[in-house]
């Protein structure tokens, strides 16, 4: 039996965030969230959850000395991609000035452990496939750009103050909670399309693959990487992905499987700065967290249907 933690998740009403959540509630540890709701839901998050709705970038200082968190889970930002590129400043604010604030509060109140929401967005264009933890990081986004610089203060705080962390490079999340709207994953999007019986469009030819990694599997990790214990020669950067590169042609196919849905495929012109292909290597986290993906993208996207059809029912 792992040892009961204090633990708090910035971000825990968020699609991520609120999973993580879940699966430490179920694990039996004390769990406190610090969610501004910008983005997260309420709902997302279970009654016996501690919820504060504060920003992360304003003072934390009472949370933490009344819920004295052992580990803190990062999950907390902005997500993004073409906010980022359009409004850098609000992009760096919240991702970089904000995780500052976190970690300053880590210090002050002894935390142990800090996991972090990385991305595989801090390894921009990929040269050879699948991508490794020691391979280059060059992100081409302010977003993949913000998110590389937490990981250096986070390898910074570990040196001068001795708070342990981990960072998490997700590669493409989707599963239940996913926002559908604004800058959304392609799986949410074709769900709630799909179920209303409206056209989906296809950017390029889809034959472009991504690393498609369920959700539930995501938080797994979170949780796998709290309880390792890895050890202090191994920089602890990990990819999260199921290592296996998803044409959206057979995402699309899938989707219309579990929703039943005729529509045929629309396509339009590609998107100007869409990476063409992206898988990341998970060996690392297998070998140092015993971490594997259990659900494969039927699996996932039959409970990720599901999970949309009974939203679309009960808002109907």
């Amino acid at each position: 039996m792992d040892e009961i933690k204090r633990c708090l998740v910035t971000g825990g009403a968020g699609f991520i965030g609120s999973h993580i959540v879940d699966q430490l509630l179920g694990a039996g540890h004390h769990v406190t969230v610090v969610d501004d709701l910008s983005s997260g839901k309420k709902e997302n998050l279970p009654e016996n959850a501690v919820l504060y709705e504060q920003d992360i970038c304003h003072d934390l200082n009472e949370i933490f000395e009344k819920e004295r968190p052992q580990v803190v889970f990062h999950e907390a930002a902005q997500v993004s991609v073409s906010v980022s590129v359009r409004e850098p400043e609000l992009d760096a604010q919240l991702n970089i000035m904000g995780s500052i604030n976190v970690l300053e509060h880590c210090r002050r109140h002894g935390v142990q452990k800090v996991i972090y929401a990385a991305s595989g967005a801090a390894y921009g264009e990929p040269e050879s496939l699948p991508l490794r933890e020691d391979g280059p990081a060059h992100p081409i986004s302010p977003y993949g750009i913000s998110k590389f610089t937490v990981e250096q203060y986070l390898y910074g705080y570990q040196r001068q103050f001795g708070i342990q962390f981990a960072a998490l490079r997700y590669a493409n999340v989707y599963g239940p909670r996913q926002d559908p709207h604004g800058e959304a994953g392609v799986m949410a999007i074709f769900c709630e399309r799909m179920l209303k019986n409206e056209q989906c469009v296809i950017f390029g030819d889809g034959e472009q693959t991504r690393d498609f990694v369920y959700v539930e599997d995501v938080a797994r990790a979170n949780l796998a990487v709290m309880n390792a214990s890895i050890d202090a020669s191994v920089h602890p950067i990990f990819n999260v992905s199921t290592q296996v590169q998803t044409d959206v042609n057979t995402i699309y196919d899938l989707v219309a499987k579990h929703t039943g849905c005729l529509m045929p495929k629309q396509y339009a012109g590609e998107r100007p700065g869409d990476v063409r292909d992206s898988c990341l290597a998970n060996e690392k986290i297998r070998e140092h967290a015993g971490w594997a993906p259990e659900i494969d993208p039927d699996e996932g996207i039959r409970r990720t249907v599901a999970y949309f059809r009974q939203k679309r029912q009960k808002t109907v």
